[in-house]
């Protein structure tokens, strides 16, 4: 089993910057891929950020691409997202998630995953 809980949401003005966790536990091969999503109200649940195989993969959506990275520690225990030059369309619930595996090309993305955390609110204002 995996369990995995977000820390690190909260509010800021546009063009600030946020930085979320996602602490990780249980089997690392249940976990190869792990990534975070988000969903705003009245909205379906995308894909933010996911990296693979320690980071040798990642993917970011078009609409975060050079403002956000997602990392994580050697030990795989810790997901990063570092959110810079914040939108106010950034404004969302932040969900970590995790799969034994995953495939960038198949969407939608949050049907490959398996686990998920209960999330973290961001709110960014103008």
């Amino acid at each position: 089993q995996v369990h995995l809980v977000e820390s690190g949401g909260g509010s800021v003005q546009a063009g600030g910057s946020l930085r979320l966790s996602c602490a990780a536990s249980g089997s690392t091969y249940r976990r190869d891929c792990m990534g975070w999503f988000r969903q705003a109200p009245g909205k379906e649940r995308e894909g933010v950020a996911i990296i693979a195989s320690g980071g040798v993969f990642t993917y970011y959506a078009d609409s975060v691409k050079g403002r956000f990275t997602i990392s994580q520690d050697n030990a795989r225990i810790t997901l990063y997202l570092q959110m810079n030059s914040l939108k106010p369309e950034d404004t969302a619930m932040y969900y970590c998630a995790a799969a034994r595996t995953c495939y960038f090309s198949r969407s939608p993305l949050t049907q490959q995953m398996d686990y998920w955390g209960l999330g973290t609110q961001v709110t960014v204002s103008s």
